[in-house]
Order: structure tokens, then C-alpha cells, then sequence
């Protein structure tokens, strides 16, 4: 095995090398051999051993480039990235790309980066309509007193059938089920053409399911539902006094004002949170690119363009993939439209780790467990296949960085002073 180390600035290095067919042929053989005599192993891995073999290998190959150029492993940054794989002759021809992490000096005033801001106030009008907004939501849904015709707003206890082509299908039908008028929880339309019926009318609505609907064998499907409207159910809010806030703070001394002054807070932090996301956040980041200098390392970089592509690439037609697979041109320029994205990106992620280190910082997984658990509640999505997918996807470091970067600008700026 020959590899040769190339520093290609203070960070990034390329390893370049050959490894004899033979090698991998007999790490194949010592494998399967393993395998053979492992009374326990399971027959389906055996697929696996020429790539975990050659795995093993390039894990040599880049051991022994770390060794030649003397690189220190504690400050190897990321997954080293293969640039060039290529068969020649009797060998196996190897090009990788390694970094570092870079130094940033963090012992310098950056105070100047910091956007001056006036703290939102809660005016007394919003308080006023928010609490209001919020004693009709706490409200329970009672039967109506009067029959009438269902309108807007109200909850409609109905039984459905659905069919597509004649033909029922699973999951579409349901007695006595509860369905707020306007809570867009159902297919687009059907919740619309409910309203204006009464008590007891039966009606057949059509509706279509929308073409990037979950369940394939429906998506875009034309469907009608026959519907039965048992009963009418509104909202009545209660009085707004000491005794609902009592009953909404669970604390028998509180009173209306201690309410009001909650909801205050509330509209402040959302105020803020606005105030921060929209305004304050970009212009730190601007400040801190603008401020530090440093050498990226390559490979994250190249790593952060395939993630924009990929995320670029999902809302692509299938023949505009196949135009960027059949045309290199266009993919390559694809790729350096979003280089500069990328680089700052990778540059914010560097200082504010670095940052994040010298402010003591620090976010703890059980953290981004919550954030990702709220992020689920406020979409209607289930918090564990949201945490699932992000571990699957490789998103948990990335989350992590995320709460670290509002977590650090917020001590920045004052906001919990506030």
C-alpha cells in the first residue's frame, strides 16, 4: 500500500495512494473464512463481506496517510471524503480529501457584532383579545339548544362512508365522529361542503384527495362520501374572572390580573422570538462571517452541498432529474451555485462552536429530545417518528447545532436579563 499526502492549505490535505487487487482479495477470503466458522452468524450478512472488506481496507489506506503526514487524530474534522476511485491495472487507485479543524481566535472583543434592539411591550388591547381568544378555545363543546343549520366554528357529530369507484375502502368511514367546521383536518373540501346542514339530513359530497397524499393508493383519487349529521355542538365561554384564572393556573390565590400579566409575557416572548428570527439572528450571523477569517475544511463543505442538493433536488419532476443525471455540466453548475451557501454555513457552525465553548454553552441531547417533541406538537406530527427520522437521517448533530446557535445569541443578547 503507497500513499502520498498532499497539504493543500493549513487544514485540508489530499491522500492519494494504490492498494494491490490482492490486498482486498485476501481480506475478503480472511472474512468469508470468519464467517464460515462463526456457528452463529447470520446467513444473510455473508452478502456483505466484499463491501465490508473493502471498507476495512480504505480504513487502512487513510490510517496510513494520518501517519505519514503526522496528523494529529483528536483534530481530524468530519468523515474524510473519497474524490476519485479507479481501477488500474493490477490496482486500485485512491484520492481522499481530509481536514483539520481550523483555528479561531475567539480572544477578541466581538461585542460590535451585537444588534442594539427595544424590547416589545405587550399592549393592554392584545392582552384583552388574546385572553378572550383563548377563554373561547378552553371553552367546551355542548349541544346546541336550538337545532339549526351547521356553520363555521361549530363541532358536527356525523357518521361518513366513503367510496372510490363504487367501491368502500379502509379507513373511510366512521359513526358519531366529532369534526370541528373549519379545523382543515380532512381531505381539502369536505369540510366546507358540510356547512348549511341540519339535524338528521343525510348528503353525498365529492371530494378529491390531494396528489401527495400519505396513503398512495388514494393520492388524487376522486371520492364521494355519503354523511349523516347527528347532532351540532358549539363553544360557550365561561366568565372571565378571578375563578377562571384560578382554574387555568391551578393556583387558588391567582387572580384575573395574574392571568392577564401571563399572557403579556406570552405576547412579549413571541414578540421577541420574531423580533429575533426575522431581525436580530440574520445580522448576528452577517457580523460573525464578516468578522472571523479562517481556512474551511473541504469536505465538510463538499458534504454541506450534497445535503442543499439533496434537499434542492426532492420538490425536482422526474424529468428534470433525469436532465441533471444525463447533463454533468449542469449538475456541476448546480453544485457551485450553492458552494458559497455552503461555505457559510460550515464557517457559522465553527464560530459558534467555538463561541458556544468560550461563553460555556452547552446543549444536552434531552434538549433537542424536547425541542424536536414541541416541534412535533405545533405540526401535529408524532414526536417519535420525528426523532426517529432525524437519528435516521443524520439530523441529531444538526438540530443540536441549531438550539447551541440560539442558545449562544441569545446569551449574546441579553435575553435572559430580560
Amino acid at each position: 500500500m503507497k500513499v502520498a499526502v498532499k497539504k493543500i492549505d493549513d487544514i485540508n490535505f489530499i491522500m492519494s495512494g494504490t492498494i494491490e487487487n490482492s490486498v482486498i482479495e485476501n481480506k475478503v477470503a480472511k472474512f468469508k473464512e470468519e464467517f464460515a466458522k462463526d456457528k452463529n452468524a447470520d446467513a444473510s450478512a455473508s452478502e456483505s463481506i466484499e463491501q465490508e472488506a473493502a471498507g476495512e481496507v480504505f480504513k487502512e489506506f487513510i490510517d496510513t496517510g494520518i501517519k505519514e503526514a503526522n496528523i494529529n487524530i483528536e483534530t481530524i474534522l468530519g468523515q474524510p471524503l473519497l474524490k476519485k476511485y479507479e481501477q488500474q491495472g493490477e490496482n486500485v487507485y485512491f484520492e481522499v480529501a481530509l481536514s483539520t479543524s481550523p483555528e479561531i481566535e475567539t480572544n477578541i472583543d466581538y461585542a460590535d457584532i451585537i444588534p442594539s434592539f427595544v424590547k416589545p411591550k405587550a399592549d393592554r388591547a392584545a392582552v384583552e383579545t388574546k385572553l378572550t381568544q383563548f377563554a373561547q378555545q378552553q371553552a367546551p363543546f355542548t349541544k346546541i339548544d336550538t337545532p339549526r343549520a351547521l356553520k363555521e366554528g361549530d363541532v358536527a357529530v356525523i357518521d361518513f362512508k366513503g367510496y372510490i369507484d363504487g367501491k368502500a375502502f379502509e379507513g373511510g368511514s366512521a359513526e358519531r365522529f366529532n369534526l370541528k367546521i373549519g379545523s382543515q383536518s380532512f381531505i381539502p373540501g369536505f369540510e366546507e361542503q358540510l356547512i348549511g346542514m341540519e339535524y338528521a339530513q343525510e348528503k353525498t359530497i365529492t371530494v378529491t384527495f390531494p396528489q401527495d397524499y400519505q396513503a398512495a393508493d388514494l393520492a388524487g383519487k376522486e371520492t364521494k362520501f355519503d354523511v349523516k349529521l347527528h347532532e351540532i355542538q358549539e363553544q360557550k365561554a365561561e366568565e372571565i374572572d378571578d375563578a377562571f384564572a384560578q382554574k387555568i393556573l391551578s393556583d387558588p390565590s391567582a387572580t384575573l390580573e395574574t392571568l392577564k400579566e401571563k399572557f403579556a409575557d406570552q405576547i412579549i416572548s413571541e414578540e421577541l422570538s420574531q423580533l429575533y428570527m426575522q431581525e436580530l439572528k440574520p445580522k448576528i450571523v452577517k457580523a460573525l462571517l464578516e468578522k472571523f477569517d479562517f481556512t474551511l475544511p473541504n469536505n465538510i463543505v463538499e458534504q454541506e452541498i450534497d445535503a442543499k442538493i439533496r434537499e434542492k433536488t426532492k420538490s425536482f419532476t422526474e424529468e428534470e432529474h433525469k436532465e441533471f443525471l444525463q447533463d454533468k455540466e449542469k449538475f456541476l453548475q448546480l453544485r457551485e451555485s450553492l458552494r458559497k451557501e455552503a461555505q457559510d454555513v460550515v464557517k457559522t457552525a465553527l464560530i459558534v462552536e467555538a463561541l458556544a465553548k468560550k461563553e460555556g454553552v452547552e446543549v444536552h441531547m434531552q434538549e433537542v429530545h424536547a425541542a424536536l417533541g414541541y416541534q412535533a406538537m405545533m405540526t401535529g406530527q408524532d414526536a417519535q417518528e420525528l426523532v426517529k427520522y432525524y437519528e435516521e437521517n443524520n439530523l441529531m448533530t444538526s438540530a443540536k447545532m441549531g438550539l447551541t446557535e440560539d442558545k449562544l445569541f441569545g446569551k449574546l443578547l441579553g435575553f435572559h436579563k430580560q
